[in-house]
């Protein structure tokens, strides 16, 4: 399985969702809070500046947010990714 990195902020219903979604696929991840400045820099020079949470890397792919992990779920795609 690949490494997965989500980055969150605590409260964050998408946040809640994506670690929710990535646990009944028995992925493990590692979750980066990002309410730390450094953190959030960080996180928006791995995602191409994007700002919002969460913000979903599996391997070294950037998937983005909840709602594109909810696409790639939806068209079959999360699963053969997450096997890799």
């Amino acid at each position: 399985m690949p490494k997965i990195i989500v980055y969150t902020t605590p409260f964050c219903p998408y946040c809640v969702a994506t670690k929710r979604m990535l646990k009944k696929k028995g992925a493990a991840f590692t979750e980066i809070n990002v309410s730390d400045a450094n953190a959030r820099e960080d996180m928006i020079k791995k995602a191409n500046g994007r700002h919002t949470v969460p913000q979903i890397f599996i391997g070294d792919r950037h998937i983005g947010g909840f709602d594109d992990l909810s696409e790639l779920d939806a068209l079959d795609e999360l699963e053969p990714l997450l096997a890799q």
